[in-house]
């Protein structure tokens, strides 16, 4: 049994956490798009230009995720927090549309190059360490020293985005508040984080560069361009992961086109608690303890409120996040990544029927994702090999992009139409049916590859 001291993360993992915590956009996700507002954007440019941004991940996830494997996972990185640093700063200063365009690009950059790069980076460096600690006693022993691999990815995968999750929970709240002092200070909070970042990242030891190594270096193997789309259909769009992987790209677009829609039906919500509760302060009396409590929560700033709300979504989701290991320890991965975007998809649809249950909807929603990135990644890298794992998860990524981009524009002019009420149960709907006949055709073809198979390779 370990002792305590042995259970310590080292140095290395202690940096990984904190690059965690400087990736965080916590200072300005809640006020984001009243930034945009204040500086007299329309929602038709606003949702122009995340339309801009997903096609530029979708185009650029695979060629960033090679350049990952050919540069090291830790330049990349480097590259990717530089490009954060600089996009966020230059919101301090835009002020026409054109500049928000060059800034929603160099987000995109920013996004390709660190997508799939940190998880890559995490996994090969966990393993090498785990092989190396090992080695003289577990030869023979490769199907241990995977599960090995894998639970200890997950649980500092999982731990590493709690921390990402308590840091924005932290920087919300400061944020919001910032927010009411001048709109622009929670970007200029957000650069100067991510700027420490970029020496956090710099500090990490490198992997996935060349074939040689130097003190402080894990490397892997150098693959090509022809290698690197070999590996992706072999081993993402392989016959086992291609249906889990639109299973999952549908999830978190669903995911992610519900989540825009939290801010409008929020505000309506809130707004409806608050009007009670103003009506209960000036029942109460201002005088009283409690007529003050309720009248001073009523007269909190919208923007003030927002970032309490987004802590508390960023609070459930670091303790779902840091519990993935044992969730997949109790319940094992494909279980939960099955039934758990089910659940989400069924609670999408209960708002529009009692509108008050939309924000425990949200939290769920939160911490259902949270909850879900580290066992995909575990699942999936248990699945490919070492050679170009950048690349695979970077294509995973873009497989996302591929399903939200369509899907984001689409919920946002039923959205117009029905209500964002109606639209976040629509999306519900739509991802049970897309899911189940996800699961038919999977199905279908496990029995039709049993029929082809023998008895003696099926023992």
């Amino acid at each position: 049994m370990l002792s305590p001291a042995d259970r310590l993360p080292n140095t290395t993992i202690l940096t990984y956490y904190g690059y965690q915590v400087t990736d965080s956009v916590g200072f300005i996700w809640p006020v984001f798009t009243l930034f945009l507002l204040w500086n007299d954007l329309s929602f038709t440019q606003i949702g122009l230009l995340s339309a801009i941004s997903a096609v530029l991940v979708v185009l650029l996830e695979v060629p960033t995720g090679y350049a990952a494997d050919r540069i090291g996972r830790r330049n990349a990185l480097a590259l990717g927090m530089t490009s954060m640093t600089a996009s966020v700063a230059g919101f301090v200063v835009a002020d026409a549309y054109w500049q928000f365009v060059v800034l929603y690009s160099l987000w995109a950059v920013s996004i390709a190059f660190q997508s799939g790069t940190a998880d890559a980076w995490l996994y090969e460096t966990l393993a090498t360490d785990l092989r190396n600690d090992d080695n003289d006693d577990n030869s023979g022993n490769g199907d241990k020293d995977s599960n090995e691999d894998n639970d200890e990815f997950t649980r500092v995968r999982g731990r590493g985005g709690a921390i990402y999750e308590y840091t924005s929970a932290m920087t919300m709240i400061s944020g919001g508040l910032l927010y009411v002092f001048h709109p622009t200070y929670p970007f200029i909070a957000s650069a100067a984080l991510h700027a420490c970042g970029i020496g956090i990242v710099l500090s990490l030891p490198q992997n996935g560069h060349n074939g040689h190594g130097d003190e402080g270096t894990i490397t892997t193997s150098r693959v090509g361009v022809r290698k690197s789309l070999s590996i992706i259909r072999t081993d993402l769009f392989s016959g086992s992961l291609r249906p889990f992987v639109a299973f999952i790209a549908l999830f978190f677009a669903v995911v992610n086109a519900a989540d825009t829609f939290i801010q409008p039906i929020a505000e309506t919500v809130l707004g409806r608690v608050l009007d009670s509760m103003a009506v209960m302060g000036a029942s109460a009396g201002g005088g009283t303890g409690a007529g003050t409590a309720i009248g001073v929560t009523a007269g909190l700033p919208e923007p003030a409120l927002l970032g309490v709300l987004y802590a508390c979504f960023a609070v459930i989701s670091a303790i779902a996040s840091d519990s993935a290991a044992r969730v997949r320890e109790l319940v094992g991965v494909r279980a939960v990544l099955v039934w758990v975007p089910v659940a989400v998809a069924v609670a999408l649809v209960a708002p529009v029927v009692l509108p008050l249950l939309a924000i425990p909807v949200f939290v769920f929603l939160k911490g259902a994702a949270a909850l879900s990135k580290p066992l995909v990644t575990t699942y999936v890298n248990d699945r490919i090999g070492s050679t170009g794992r950048a690349t695979v998860l970077s294509a995973m990524s873009m497989c996302y992009a591929v399903v939200r981009a369509p899907l984001k524009p689409v919920a946002g002019y039923v959205a117009d139409l029905t209500g964002p009420l109606e639209t976040v149960a629509l999306l519900g709907g739509f991802f049970l049916l897309g899911g189940a006949t996800l699961s038919l055709v999977s199905a279908r073809r496990v029995v039709s590859a049993e029929r082809h198979t023998t008895p003696s390779e099926r023992a």
